[in-house]
Parts: C-alpha cells; sequence; structure tokens
C-alpha cells in the first residue's frame, strides 16, 4: 500500500515538473514598417475627417438595387405562381407520389377564353 503512495506521489511530481517550465523572453520585437510616421498621421487624418463614418448602413435611407427585370413582368410572374394549381405540392408530399396536374393556370384559362371570344385583356 505505502509502494502505491509512492509512485503515485512520484508520477505527480513529475507531472508537475513538466508542466512548469517557463517560456523565454526574447526582448521587445522591434516594429517594421511600410509607412513613415507623416504618412500614417496625415492618412489618420484623412479618415477622421471622412463624412458619413459612423453612420450605420441603412440609417441614410433605402440603397438603390440594381433592376433586371421590367416590374410589370415581375408581377405577372408573381400572380401567375400565386394562382398555380399545384404550386404547394412537391413529389414528396406522400409517399409513392406523383405531381399530375390536371387543372388549368386560372391565368391561362383567362387568356384562352378572352382570345375564344375576341376580348381584349384588361
Amino acid at each position: 500500500m505505502k509502494t502505491s503512495h509512492i509512485f503515485a506521489a512520484a508520477a505527480l511530481t513529475l507531472l508537475a515538473a513538466t508542466g512548469a517550465q517557463a517560456e523565454t523572453y526574447q526582448g521587445v520585437t522591434q516594429v517594421i514598417s511600410s509607412k513613415s510616421r507623416d504618412e500614417v498621421n496625415a492618412e489618420a487624418q484623412r479618415t477622421a475627417a471622412a463624412p458619413n463614418q459612423n453612420v450605420v448602413r441603412g440609417s441614410r435611407g433605402a440603397e438603390t438595387v440594381a433592376v433586371s427585370k421590367d416590374r410589370s413582368i415581375v408581377e405577372a410572374e408573381a400572380i401567375r405562381t400565386a394562382y398555380a394549381p399545384d404550386q404547394n405540392v412537391t413529389s414528396g408530399s406522400r409517399v409513392n407520389s406523383k405531381v399530375i396536374s390536371t387543372m388549368v393556370n386560372p391565368m391561362d384559362a383567362r387568356v384562352q377564353a378572352q382570345q375564344g371570344s375576341g376580348a381584349v385583356a384588361k
């Protein structure tokens, strides 16, 4: 019993000795800069005098957006998609199911009805 205590104490002492090693001091490192002090000061003054430097994004009003399509085309696509008969059905909705659209999109039906009667779309 005493031997196991001696071995445990020796192991703890060895563990403590290896963990207590300190780093060596290398001294103060030298700063190597590509800009002179005057260049850094001039850059700091330009940055400090810049307009709207502390304004968060979006607080200056709405940002402009690059428009890629005409508004009426996007609106027509949105309406067509909203009226699609199977817009919320996917092939994974039910086990072993297949999506077969048998209903005519109301937008298509309206266009066909207008073309058949000769009426002009409003």
